[in-house]
């Protein structure tokens, strides 16, 4: 056996890249168009 310790990274080099929070925007954009979306249905179903 190998009294060697396993190589130990850090948190920004195990995710070797940039974390944009463009996920956070698409999500609040999608969700707000699909309520939008659903209340002019529900608006012209009623008539």
């Amino acid at each position: 056996m190998s009294d060697e310790r396993p190589e130990q990274l850090t948190t920004t080099e195990a995710r070797a890249g940039a974390t944009p929070h463009v996920t956070r925007y698409v999500l609040g954009v999608g969700l707000a168009l699909v309520i939008v979306l659903f209340a002019i249905i529900y608006l012209f179903a009623a008539t």
